[in-house]
């Protein structure tokens, strides 16, 4: 389908990218599904991203670290979907630049915050 919005999504966990990839898919979006810090790196850099969905951490880095690097690299909204629940890894995810701090596995307001920030991406949602 031409014309579907692209969400990339970078978690090191295989079970949730395969997750994720068929969620936005069904949602309708072209999921672009990494593993690793680097290659969300490259992916933010080629450009043509709508939507950014971070886990908190990864082998090589961490969320927080790779907001802020797609924050110095692209005006593309970031959200996070986290296992990381504390109100401190709510704070600093937004802090460090995203729209949206949702925590796993927190389905039902996934749809609905992606929609919203693809769509209004100048909101801050925090749920």
């Amino acid at each position: 389908m031409l014309g579907r919005k692209r969400v990339l999504c970078v978690d090191d966990d295989e079970e949730t990218r395969s997750m994720m990839s068929a969620l936005l898919e069904g949602y309708g979006y072209e999921a672009v599904i990494v593993a690793s810090v680097s290659d969300a790196l490259e992916s933010v850099r080629s450009g043509g991203l709508d939507l950014c969905i971070l886990a908190s951490w990864f082998t090589e880095s961490n969320g927080i670290e790779l907001c802020r690097q797609i924050r110095a690299l692209s005006g593309t909204p970031v959200m996070f979907y986290s296992a990381a629940a504390y109100e401190r890894d709510v704070q600093e995810g937004l802090a460090a630049g995203a729209q949206a701090y949702l925590v796993k596995p927190d389905i039902d307001s996934l749809e609905p915050t992606i929609d919203r920030l693809i769509n209004k991406p100048e909101l801050s949602a925090r749920i």
